[in-house]
């Protein structure tokens, strides 16, 4: 029997790109979700990831749930929890990136933007000009194979994983009908690997980066899904700012309301079809908890603690919802 024979709601749930920090704060919301608008996340039938989000949407649908991953949080397994041997603090490689190789992270993608230079989105431009990454997100892929391990992807019937195919410049739902195959594992990692950060992911002789380059979340291509509603965590959104003092906290600002903006755009597209769409993001004293650097892992715990607290407060405000037109 189909959701809307039941009377119940088919949702989508996306998760966006934000590091470290972005990741915690995503639990914390998650679990205001699940406490403040009453259904599982994780009962999603359509589950939407880039970069963090990517790794949140993977245990969700590998059947990992919110109380998992707050008690992951928290280091303090609760009884029957699955084992997740994953170290949040070191597994990323650290709050800064290894010393990249001084070459073109894809010559082949900035000669893609020079031929059709509307095509590609700034930052997945950028994203060609970046050095070659040499961090290694091995551990993340231990991780999603743990989690997953009788299968090459989760068993929900609907699990994006959102990359970019580093030479065409593509965007690519892992898990999508018609995307190129790929392990959980793989599209996992090619999610999270970040351009001058980490070193592209190679999946069947073809490189791919960090989704977040095409889209801070990949909204938009939910528009046509059928879905009654879309809930968006989105860590690089956000509609209330604190006032950072220095430059790199202004441009970092400025940087975050162009990301808002993008989402909000993508938000319309989703609600042009009849489905109505609310987004949260991180608020003024979450920015503060974050502070500059969403890979500093020593804000880890602060930063999840912060969002329990304010997701639901910003839950149950009703967020920034978007009605289906």
């Amino acid at each position: 029997m189909t959701p809307a024979a039941t009377g119940i709601p088919k949702r989508g749930l996306v998760l966006g790109g934000g590091g470290v920090l972005g990741a915690a704060w995503m639990i914390g919301a998650l679990q205001a979700v699940k406490q403040t608008l009453g259904w599982d996340p994780g009962e999603s039938d359509l589950l939407v990831g880039t970069s963090a989000g990517a790794v949140l949407s993977g245990l969700l649908g590998s059947g990992i749930t919110v109380e998992n991953l707050v008690n992951n949080q928290r280091g303090v397994p609760g009884p029957g929890d699955p084992q997740i041997e994953f170290d949040h603090d070191t597994a990323s490689g650290g709050a800064l990136p290894p010393r990249p190789k001084l070459r073109l992270g894809s010559a082949a993608l900035l000669a893609q933007a020079a031929r059709n230079p509307r095509k590609l989105p700034p930052l997945a431009i950028l994203a060609g000009f970046a050095p070659r990454g040499r961090g290694n997100l091995a551990p993340l892929g231990v991780l999603m194979t743990a989690a997953n391990p009788d299968n090459d992807w989760p068993e929900h019937p609907a699990t994006w994983i959102m990359a970019m195919d580093y030479d065409s410049g593509r965007r690519i739902a892992f898990g999508r009908t018609g995307a190129p195959p790929a392990t959980l594992a793989e599209a996992v990692m090619a999610s999270c690997s970040i351009p001058g950060w980490y070193a592209p992911t190679m999946i069947d002789g073809r490189r791919y980066v960090d989704g977040g380059t095409c889209s801070p979340t990949s909204l938009d291509l939910l528009a046509g899904m059928g879905l009654d509603e879309v809930v968006v965590l989105a860590p690089m959104v956000s509609f209330d700012y604190d006032e950072p003092p220095s430059l790199v906290g202004r441009v970092e600002r400025r940087f975050r309301r162009a990301m808002t903006k993008r989402v909000l755009h993508e938000a319309g597209k989703v609600r042009r079809h009849g489905t109505s769409v609310t987004i949260l993001g991180p608020g003024r004293e979450d920015l503060e908890a974050i502070g500059l650097n969403l890979m500093d892992h020593r804000r880890r715990t602060q930063v999840f603690e912060t969002s329990l607290r304010t997701s639901a407060t910003a839950l149950a405000a009703g967020a920034s919802t978007i009605p289906a037109a």
